[in-house]
């Protein structure tokens, strides 16, 4: 698989220069995002961008790898601005998968993502502590 590679803080950047995702690429990127996970992050971005098309053995793959960042609270964020590409994932009906067409649409989505997860573990902190709005 032919790849580059960008770690960030708060998520990792993997730009596929691949134009098929099938054969050997969905096993060896299934291998690749194991260890980011082992590596903390739970925030994927994938530049799509060079892909042309997926084999049906991409597709539960990227929904494997989709699923284990929402169980971390985390996103999996496919770039690409090609709408076969775009239509072909839809019809796979992936949960939550969420396509973008920058990468830097991807990077803010990221940055919202973590703020939402910010506030909501400050409202569980709150509730915890008997916070009542009886008084």
């Amino acid at each position: 698989m032919n790849y580059a590679i960008e770690k960030n803080e708060q998520y990792s950047l993997i730009t596929l220069n691949e134009t098929v995702f099938g054969g050997e690429v969905p096993s060896t990127f299934e291998t690749l995002s194991r260890n980011l996970f082992r590596e903390g992050y739970s925030n994927i971005i994938v530049d799509f961008s060079a892909v042309d098309e997926i084999e049906d053995a991409g597709i539960p793959i990227i929904r494997k790898i989709n699923r284990q960042c929402t169980n971390e609270s985390g996103l999996f964020i496919l770039v690409t601005k090609r709408d076969d590409v775009i239509d072909y994932l839809d019809d796979a009906k992936i949960a939550d998968l969420t396509i973008l067409p920058t990468v830097e649409e991807a990077v803010d989505a990221v940055f919202m993502n973590e703020l939402e997860n910010d506030f909501r573990s400050e409202d569980d902190d709150s509730y915890e502590y008997g916070g009542s709005s009886d008084d």
